[in-house]
């Protein structure tokens, strides 16, 4: 079990997040006891005035300020290389965190010492869960989460209740959300941190099965709840899509080779193809 001594260090990255940033801190700064915390924010050259506000706002906070924008997965290698702790913490910047959700989150991946990740049950700003686990990425698993992605957000009532319902249930999963996912230091060293060839999106299923091919669990905490604004600062970028299918060939080309090919025909046909 996690103890009083038990350090957290939480990593935040952010991109023209401005609007996001502030109740996110407020919602962490001062609110993580008894577990002694560094909060760091990784800042991809923002053109907002992230890094300068969170800096005259929030003095505790760290914050590094890579001069390009490195990506997510390298942002985030970044500020784990740049601080300790016993957990790492990975917290997107439309997240908030209710009182006590953090330290149910730690303190759920601490009590199974065969588990090295464990990921929250996260809801939108209207109460709705968020599908935040899932089975491993392939071409069969990911036309049924499309298909039922689709069936929940045109709120088909049964699916609705089905979501909530697995939403609740705590137990071992595949893959958690990297939103907010909370990591052994000594696991997430062993696996070399995350892989940098995943600018953004997909980098956290790639984490949970590396954790996994090591003989690792990954559990998801239902009880630790925070509310995830989602898609706030995507809908903001334009190569959204293309960096998702650039990710997602990336996946496929390491984990799934044989399928690789498949996928880049389907990506071309589809209009779809990725630009060089």
């Amino acid at each position: 079990m996690a103890d009083n001594r038990s350090t957290l260090a939480i990593i935040i990255v952010t991109y023209n997040s401005a609007t996001e940033i502030g109740p996110c801190l407020d919602s962490l700064v001062g609110h993580t006891e008894p577990f002694p915390t560094t909060i760091t924010v990784v800042d991809n050259a923002s053109s907002d005035g992230t890094a300068g506000m969170v800096r005259d706002r929030w003095p505790s906070v760290q914050v590094i300020e890579s001069p390009t924008n490195a990506g997510f997965s390298r942002a985030n290698n970044l500020g784990i290389r740049a601080t300790g702790g016993d957990y790492v913490l990975l917290l997107n910047p439309d997240t908030v965190a209710p009182p006590g959700a953090i330290q149910t989150l730690v303190r759920g991946l601490a009590a199974h010492p065969d588990a090295a990740i464990a990921g929250a049950r996260l809801l939108s700003e209207h109460g709705f869960p968020e599908l935040s686990w899932g089975d491993p990425i392939g071409p069969w698993n990911e036309l049924k989460r499309k298909v039922f992605s689709t069936l929940y957000h045109r709120k088909i009532r049964s699916i609705v209740r089905k979501v909530d319902q697995l939403s609740r249930q705590a137990r071992e999963v595949s893959w958690v959300s990297g939103a907010c996912m909370v990591i052994r230091r000594p696991d997430l060293e062993a696996v070399g941190l995350l892989d940098e060839r995943f600018f953004m999106y997909t980098e956290d299923v790639d984490l949970c099965i590396a954790m996994t091919k090591r003989g690792r669990t990954v559990l998801y905490v239902a009880g630790a709840e925070l509310l995830h604004y989602r898609g706030r600062s995507a809908a903001r970028n334009p190569a959204t899509e293309q960096l998702y299918r650039r990710s997602q060939v990336a996946y496929y080309e390491k984990h799934l080779p044989h399928w690789a090919g498949l996928l880049r025909t389907y990506l071309k046909l589809t209009g779809k193809s990725l630009a060089d």
